[in-house]
């Protein structure tokens, strides 16, 4: 099984990005997907998810209206449009794989720096 994310990188507050993550080894359209990051000395948060059919998503209060989470089960590929970015949004973001009830599968991690 392997998540890997991509996409990350230094960008000023109120740009953009777009992360990526690409999934192997598992039945990828039959899990629920999410992105989680963790701030330096934070700990980690849910950020957004999405349904295995991508019509169900949740945000967190934090990136609602500005991020947009999304998916396209036919290429295994997860993504996070990530726009109006701020300082505060400065973090490293998992990718992760949800059966059920339980976060089975995680992405090692793409560092992104919003700098003011």
């Amino acid at each position: 099984v392997q998540l890997q994310a991509s996409g990350g990188g230094l960008v000023q507050a109120g740009g953009s990005l777009r992360l990526s993550c690409t999934a192997s080894g598992f039945f990828f359209s039959r899990y629920h997907m999410g992105w989680f990051r963790q701030a330096l000395g934070k700990e980690r948060e849910f950020v957004a998810g999405i349904g295995d059919n991508g019509y169900r998503r949740d945000y967190a209060d934090s990136v609602k209206g500005r991020f947009t989470i999304s998916r396209d089960n036919a290429k295994n590929t997860l993504y996070l449009q990530m726009n109006s970015l701020k300082p505060e949004d400065t973090a490293v973001y998992y990718c992760a794989a949800k059966y059920v009830k339980q976060w089975n599968y995680w992405g090692q991690g793409t560092l992104v720096t919003v700098s003011s």
